[in-house]
């Protein structure tokens, strides 16, 4: 009430001001444009899209790639309209599409209770680093054999067991050789002869059986044989292995002892076969052992063997490195780190998001609103937890690093059933049974209920079917029952190519 006494005031008004402007001798309209400046006095003021606000903001319109019918998914249109069983098309759109038969679309909440993590593919150097698995060997080169040059009996021995240590010059065994004992005599005889060719042979006869200058120059000094021989020390080390004891005999091809200098060892490192062109000989190296977490020792590469292992298809490498206090123990198991070179400008993601199988190698891509798509890669090298791809992702692509497998698992099942789809031979023609309920003769088609059709995957439906020309028999009437044959054509889907009224059926 109150709404419509104010407007038959502003009406009064605008009447008012439409007189006095006659009357001033100046015509001026009252249109609604006029009135707004008096209306905006009185409250009446504005639109109505202004008294609500605004007008309301209208929800982005969907992009609808095709239309498909319900029943037939390979039924495609670019516009709406009927399919070929009568019933209306169904939009697809855009953000309902996969784009990729390896696609998946997964509800966000999903998505943060599978605790998805994702990280970004990135560009710029990565270095070869190798890790492999080393062993911890004696260097050869610092190893000594302790064999006697002629036969005979170790009268004492200085050492008793197995890895006891010993310096250089240190006496390791006294021995009795009868050959020894000659040659001493032989070599005392031409010296008091002072034949110099003779007393010449006679010191080659003694080097050549094991003595030393020094102990050749203690006889010259007091021309009496020995009885036993000293055998010393050549090198400072530890025994290794003792292979004889006193009162044993003993000939030239007899090892009586080993000793090892462990001042220096070899570090013996698997790496792939993949990665052997990576390694050269200088490259710097570091070792690190499981009893010594935090101690790192720094080496470098000194070999590289010439083939590979057949059983394990790794490359043996040889590395050196100094064991000062003797920490690095022979027959150790340790991780061996040799690094390459850098390889620049290369795409790498994290290696935890390569998923790895007997066809191939695949990453899950983050496409953004819960979907995500399974692509295959080539993989190039890997170096600690990196992995460079040559071919399948683009820089900036945001790669699954965590639950990729639950994703792959569904991406697999759901390309699976797509290509099943459309690997599957459709029948060629199919045999049904309906009622009829409306007939339309002068456009070939006629309305039918049908019993549920398994080939087809169609349950009961009432709909309708073109049918050829001539296979509409004169007598059909609504109501009867009939069998029809369906077949497919190309572009006007099923249609029938058969019809038979049953006598005498319900």
């Amino acid at each position: 009430m109150r709404t419509l006494v104010l407007a038959l005031f502003a009406l009064m008004l605008g009447l008012g001001l439409g007189l006095w402007s006659a009357g001033t001798g100046r015509i001026q309209a009252w249109t609604p444009e006029s009135l707004q400046p008096w209306l905006a006095k009185l409250g009446l003021s504005g639109s109505q899209e202004e008294k609500s606000g605004g007008p309301e903001e209208k929800e982005e319109e969907r992009k609808i790639l095709y239309w498909v019918a319900p029943m037939d998914p390979n039924y495609r249109r670019d516009k709406p309209g009927k399919s070929p069983m009568g019933m209306d098309l169904v939009p697809v759109y855009a953000d309902e599409a996969g784009g990729d038969e390896n696609a998946v679309k997964i509800d966000p909440a999903v998505v943060q209770n599978l605790g998805v993590v994702t990280a970004k593919v990135e560009r710029g150097p990565l270095w070869r680093r190798i890790d492999a698995v080393a062993s911890i060997r004696v260097d050869d080169n610092r190893v000594a054999h302790i064999n006697l040059r002629t036969n005979g009996w170790i009268e004492r021995m200085t050492v008793k067991s197995a890895g006891e240590r010993v310096r250089k010059g240190d006496l390791l065994l006294e021995l009795y050789s009868p050959d020894l004992i000659n040659a001493q005599e032989e070599y005392v005889r031409a010296l008091s002869g002072g034949n110099p060719p003779l007393i010449r042979a006679s010191r080659e006869r003694l080097i050549a059986l094991g003595l030393n200058e020094d102990q050749i120059e203690a006889l010259r000094r007091s021309r009496k044989p020995q009885r036993l021989v000293k055998v010393y020390a050549p090198q400072d080390g530890i025994v290794s292995s003792l292979k004889m004891g006193e009162g044993m005999f003993v000939k030239p091809a007899s090892t009586i002892m080993t000793l090892a200098d462990l001042s220096q060892v070899w570090v013996l490192a698997e790496v792939f076969e993949r990665q052997a062109n990576w390694v050269a000989v200088g490259q710097p190296a570091e070792v690190r052992l499981p009893y010594l977490p935090g101690r790192v020792w720094d080496g470098k590469v000194e070999y590289i063997y010439p083939e590979l292992n057949p059983k394990t298809r790794t490359l043996r490498v040889r590395l050196v490195f100094d064991n000062p206090g003797e920490l690095l123990k022979p027959n150790m198991y340790g991780k061996a780190v040799i690094y390459g070179g850098p390889k620049w400008g290369v795409l790498s993601v994290p290696r935890q998001a390569l998923i790895r199988s007997g066809s191939g190698d695949r990453l899950i891509i983050a496409l953004g609103k819960g979907r995500f798509e399974a692509r295959e890669v080539l993989v190039g090298i890997e170096s600690g937890d990196w992995v460079e791809i040559l071919e399948g992702v683009n820089e900036g692509e945001e790669v699954v690093t965590s639950a990729q497998f639950l994703i792959d698992s569904e991406a697999s099942i759901a390309g699976s059933l797509v290509r099943l789809e459309a690997r599957r031979e459709p029948p060629q023609s199919v045999e049904a049974r309906g009622t009829v309920n409306r007939i339309m003769a002068a456009a070939n088609r006629i309305n039918i209920s049908h019993d549920p059709i398994p080939e087809l995957n169609w349950p009961v439906m009432t709909m309708d079917f073109t049918v050829a020309p001539g296979t509409i028999p004169p007598d059909l009437k609504p109501g009867q029952p009939v069998h029809f044959t369906l077949q497919q054509q190309p572009g006007s889907g099923w249609i029938i190519t058969h019809l038979m009224v049953l006598e005498g059926q319900p």
